[in-house]
C-alpha cells in the first residue's frame, strides 16, 4: 500500500498583525491500494508447459515480470495464466517477482473442461484434448483443462474461505439470456455454462474493510458464425458481472449461496472483458455495447485509465485504427491492424463508493525508455494486452 500525502495550505487574511492568526490547514494523508489487471499471455498448448517455461525462463516471461515490477500493484489479477490444481506455476511466478505476494489464488476454469456434448455442431463430442475441436466442445474454449486461467496475487490477505464462484451457472438460467435460438441442441443448451472461464468474487482484507474483487474473462465476441454465439455469450458474461454487483435474486453460486454482493459492498471489477465501448463487434439487435452494461451502471465508476503509448501506437500503426471512434489513449490491447485494431478491453472498475486516487495503463510511447517492454506490436514482446492499474482509497 502507498501513502499519498496532500499538503494544502489555506491562508486566511486576518486583520491581526500576528502571523499566528493566519489559518493554515494540516497535512492530509491517506493510504492507497493499487489494484491491477494484466492479461499476461502465459497460456501454453500443453498442461504443465507453463511451469517448465517459468523454470527455464524466456524473454517474454522476463518482460512480463519487469512490467509488473515497474507498476508494483498491491493486488494483481492475472488473465491467461494456465490453471493447475497444484498451484506450482503461480507460486513460482510469485517468487520470481519478489514483490511480497504472500497470498495467491488460482481459480478453476471452464476452459478445456469437456462438456460431453456437441457444442459446435460438427456432429461429434469425442475429440481428443489438444485439438481445436476439443476446445470447441469444452464449456470454455481451451485445448486442455485450465488453459487461459485466472489467478490473483496479493500483498493483502485473501479470505479464501469466503470466495464465491459462478463457474457452474448455466447460460439458460440467466433471465432474458441471449442464447442463439436454434443453434444449440436441447441437450447442449441444457448443460452449457455461461462463464467461459469463471466469474468469481474474491474478498481481500484491507484497512479493516473487505474489498471484493469481481473477476471474469469473457469469451471474445468472434470466432463463430451468423448465429453470433460468442458475441451473445460475451454480452451475457459481461451482464453477469453487472448482476453480481447489483445482487440479482436469480444468482446461485457454486457454493450454494444465493444472490450477489450485499448492498454497499466495496468492489472492483477486474479482468480482460473482451468488450470495447466504441469499436469492435456489436451484438445484432442490441441498443448498447456489452461493456456499457458496466460503464453506465450507477454502482460502478470508470476511472478511464490512459497511456501515452496507446495513442502513439494507433497513430504509428494506422490501418483499422484510423477508423476507430474511441480515444486511443484508453486502449489496452494491441491487435492486428488489418482487422480488429487496438481496443480498450481490459478494465479495473471500482465501485462508486470508493475514492479513486489515480489510474493508468502501462503502455510507454516509442520515445520512452520502457517502450522495449511492449514494443511495436507483432510479435508481442510481453503480451498483446497492457497492464491496467487503479489506485483507490477506502472511505
Amino acid at each position: 500500500m502507498r501513502l499519498l500525502a496532500l499538503v494544502l495550505f489555506a491562508i486566511a487574511a486576518c486583520a491581526a498583525e500576528n502571523e499566528a492568526d493566519a489559518e493554515v490547514s494540516v497535512l492530509v494523508a491517506e493510504e492507497t491500494i493499487r489494484v491491477a489487471t494484466f492479461n499476461v499471455s502465459l497460456y501454453r498448448d500443453e498442461p504443465g508447459a507453463l511451469l517448465a517455461d517459468l523454470e527455464a525462463g524466456s524473454k517474454q516471461i522476463e518482460a512480463v515480470r519487469e512490467i509488473i515490477r515497474v507498476v508494483e500493484p498491491d493486488v494483481l489479477v492475472l488473465n491467461e495464466f494456465d490453471y493447475e490444481e497444484s498451484g506450482e506455476a503461480l507460486a513460482l511466478f510469485a517468487e520470481q517477482l519478489d514483490l511480497g505476494y504472500e497470498h495467491r489464488l488460482a481459480l478453476p476454469s471452464n476452459t478445456g473442461a469437456a462438456s460431453g456434448v456437441d457444442l459446435d455442431g460438427d456432429g461429434r463430442a469425442d475429440h481428443e484434448p489438444g485439438s481445436r475441436e476439443y476446445g470447441n466442445d469444452s464449456f470454455g474454449y481451451g485445448t486442455h483443462p485450465g488453459q487461459y486461467g485466472i489467478a490473483v496475487l496479493s500483498r493483502l490477505p485473501v479470505d479464501e474461505d469466503a470466495v464465491r464462484t459462478f463457474r457452474m451457472l448455466r447460460w439458460k438460467d440467466m433471465p432474458g439470456n441471449l442464447l442463439p435460438a436454434g443453434f444449440y441442441s436441447e441437450e447442449a443448451a441444457d448443460v452449457l455454462r455461461l462463464s467461459s472461464k469463471t466469474h468469481a468474487v474474491v474478498p481481500v482484507q484491507a484497512k479493516g474493510s473487505v474489498l471484493n474483487l469481481v473477476l471474469a474473462h469473457p469469451t471474445p465476441p468472434g470466432f463463430d458464425g451468423d448465429e453470433d454465439r460468442n458475441g451473445r455469450r460475451n454480452y451475457d458474461e459481461v451482464r453477469l458481472l453487472s448482476d453480481i454487483v447489483a445482487g440479482a435474486d436469480y444468482l446461485m453460486d457454486d457454493q450454494g449461496r444465493r444472490g450477489g454482493l450485499e448492498r454497499g459492498a466495496f468492489f472492483l471489477i477486474a479482468g480482460d472483458l473482451n468488450a470495447d465501448p466504441s469499436d469492435g463487434d456489436v451484438v445484432a439487435g442490441r441498443s448498447e455495447r456489452a461493456i456499457e452494461q458496466l460503464l453506465g451502471h450507477p454502482l460502478i465508476q470508470d476511472p478511464q485509465p490512459k497511456s501515452a503509448g496507446g495513442a502513439d501506437a494507433a497513430r504509428r500503426q494506422g490501418g483499422t485504427n484510423e477508423r476507430h471512434q474511441g480515444d486511443p489513449a484508453l486502449d489496452t490491447g494491441d491487435f492486428n491492424d488489418r482487422y480488429a485494431g487496438n481496443l480498450r478491453i481490459d478494465y479495473v472498475l471500482p465501485s462508486a463508493n470508493l475514492h479513486v486516487v489515480d489510474a493508468g495503463v502501462f503502455w510507454p510511447a516509442e520515445n520512452e525508455p520502457l517502450y522495449r517492454l511492449t514494443g511495436p506490436g507483432y510479435p508481442p514482446v510481453s503480451s498483446d494486452h497492457r497492464l491496467v492499474w487503479v489506485d483507490i482509497a477506502l472511505p
